[in-house]
């Protein structure tokens, strides 16, 4: 996929649409839609105007909000709810359709951080530590601090995080993008 396709994949995630009022509207009303823009930008392949355009809305981007480094592996649908702060080591890999949640930090002090799949929620407050995978369509729940695998369809939640149940896994996932809407 490419930057723009990537841009409308994440603004359908935010408004169900990808229309260019759409795009004005949540580009103003989103801090999580405007990084997700630069950083779809930034790292448009090949140059060009996009590229630079891309290079100068994430020089001009929050630091502090939203530290997610430019090398970061994010697939496409990416959803940042309430504009961060979210902090995210540069080696973790970001499945489809994900949404990370205020104060969600996914770290590694040794080795890779987090393996996460397709359509998941990571709620408030969450921390995820270390090379854990967290499987597709999967909920982690507020506060949970995540130390070891969550398997695909699994709601989870805890210090340290357990799987709780596996009823409607991913239903905080709305407005999930699928590749054939190119």
């Amino acid at each position: 996929m490419g930057a723009i396709e990537l841009i409308k994949s994440d603004l359908f995630r935010y408004a169900g649409t990808t229309s260019s009022k759409a795009f004005i509207k949540t580009y103003v009303k989103e801090a999580g839609f405007r990084f997700s823009v630069a950083f779809r930008l930034v790292n448009a392949g090949g140059g060009g105007v996009l590229k630079l355009f891309g290079i100068i809305l994430w020089k001009l981007r929050n630091h502090q909000q939203i530290q997610i480094l430019r090398k970061t592996k994010i697939g496409y649908g990416l959803y940042i709810g309430h504009g961060g702060p979210v902090v995210i080591n540069p080696t973790a890999v970001i499945g489809n359709n994900c949404n990370l949640s205020q104060f969600v930090t996914i770290g590694a002090i040794d080795g890779d951080a987090a393996e996460i799949g397709d359509n998941v929620y990571i709620g408030p407050n969450c921390c995820l530590i270390e090379h854990v995978r967290i499987g597709d369509n999967v909920t982690i729940g507020a506060g949970s601090v995540v130390t070891h695998d969550i398997p695909d369809n699994a709601t989870a939640a805890g210090n340290y995080a357990k799987v709780l149940n596996y009823n409607r896994p991913g239903k905080y996932v709305e407005n999930r993008w699928d590749e054939a809407y190119n």
